[in-house]
């Protein structure tokens, strides 16, 4: 993935958590900005965005696009927009990475990346947050 020029900037230190973690509860707040203590850091392209962190993808249930062990850099502040790769976490507490293919104010319609996944529709009311991938490492 390139880099999203008007979001990056040089280098900074975020916080990197498991994607497999992320899910378990108590790693964001109702804004989808990460909260407490003990995350590990990872020095990346610097994002204008203080609440931006990065999440270590883990599994292949991402490919092509992302690996094993690839971080993914996420800006909760950065605009969303139909085609963008997001993270979008479940009021039920689910976090899953796809493609926003649409967004209206009843429903979110989700595409897998990895094509052995399947699309997703959720109603709005049944998401906490959306917030955009702003870089990855290849």
């Amino acid at each position: 993935m390139q880099l999203i020029e008007d979001t990056v900037r040089t280098v900074q230190s975020v916080p990197l958590l498991g994607f497999a973690e992320a899910g378990t509860g108590g790693y964001f707040d109702d804004g989808g900005f990460p909260v407490g203590r003990g995350w590990d850091e990872v020095g990346l392209p610097s994002v204008k965005d203080e609440h931006a962190y990065a999440l270590k993808i883990s599994g292949d249930s991402m490919k092509p696009a992302y690996r094993n062990g690839d971080v993914i850099v996420v800006s909760p502040a950065a605009p969303v927009r139909k085609g963008d790769r997001v993270v979008v976490k479940t009021t039920s507490g689910e976090v899953m990475v796809k493609e926003l293919r649409r967004r209206t104010q009843k429903v979110i319609e989700l595409a897998s990346i990895n094509p052995s996944h399947r699309d997703r529709t959720l109603d709005a009311k049944d998401v906490d947050w959306v917030a955009r991938i702003v870089w990855a490492s290849q």
